[in-house]
């Protein structure tokens, strides 16, 4: 957990050195309500360039995967360790931001930054960076959002944020019921519909699927139990992480002035 908030860290400091905080509006860990609980966003960008959803991933290895895979390999030496599709968590994300954000999912754009030493075994979307998320954001020169409607879009994101109603415990909350539920597909929302294995060694065999398919390719064995809940000290954890992030940003700050 503490390499994970070291990932989001260094992506903070590198978009806040790229980015002109004048043309892209940084937030960081945003906590979205949607019709199906929550979701908590690593760092997102508002401009007129679009609204950027950028999801960090502090890995270090090998690491494989493509679009369509439920899950991506990470592999150190000759171990080898499964995690979920990046790309599928921030399609959830885009659809509870675009709902939430009145806005065109075709304005949103994800992104997924490894930020370890690791290195792509397998040819990834132009999306999927190893780092320099800012330089790729910077790279989206169109504006499509005008002056009036980026007024809007922040002022959502700030009155969330600032509201503080969505806690981390709700969030946590959320997700345990998510993961659990056997209606609801937990990566994209999507009802959950029982589907039955065509061919192969499982044929016959009755599983749940997202509607979705194939854009979400969520599946769900039958026999399986639900997904371990999250432990609920992540809120005292969430809390050190904060004030680390801060104590961080206030010395980078005072750093850069002298």
């Amino acid at each position: 957990m503490f390499k994970g908030w070291i990932g989001e860290l260094k992506t903070r400091i590198q978009l806040g050195i790229s980015l002109n905080g004048k043309i892209y509006y940084r937030f960081h860990d945003v906590f979205a309500p949607s019709g199906n609980g929550t979701t908590q966003i690593d760092h997102l960008v508002v401009s007129q360039f679009g609204v950027f959803i950028v999801e960090t991933k502090n890995l270090k290895g090998w690491i494989y995967g493509d679009a369509y895979q439920g899950t991506w390999t990470q592999t150190i030496y000759r171990s080898k360790h499964k995690f979920q599709n990046p790309l599928r968590q921030t399609h959830r994300q885009k659809k509870v931001l675009a709902e939430l954000l009145n806005l065109d999912e075709g304005k949103i754009f994800p992104v997924i930054s490894f930020v370890g030493n690791c290195k792509f075994k397998t040819k990834m979307p132009p999306n999927v960076l190893r780092g320099g998320a800012g330089k790729y954001i910077k790279g989206f020169q169109d504006p499509i959002i005008n002056g009036l409607e980026l007024t809007r879009l922040t002022s959502i994101i700030e009155e969330l944020q600032s509201n503080s109603k969505i806690h981390l415990s709700e969030h946590i909350e959320s997700l345990n019921a998510r993961h659990s539920s056997t209606v609801t597909c937990p990566k994209c929302g999507s009802p959950l519909v029982e589907r039955e294995t065509k061919r192969g060694k499982n044929v016959g065999l009755r599983f749940l699927g997202c509607k979705g398919y194939p854009t979400c390719r969520f599946t769900r064995d039958l026999s399986s139990p639900p997904s371990p809940k999250v432990e609920s000290n992540q809120f005292a954890a969430f809390v050190v992480k904060t004030i680390v992030i801060c104590t961080i940003v206030v010395a980078l700050f005072y750093l850069s002035q002298g």
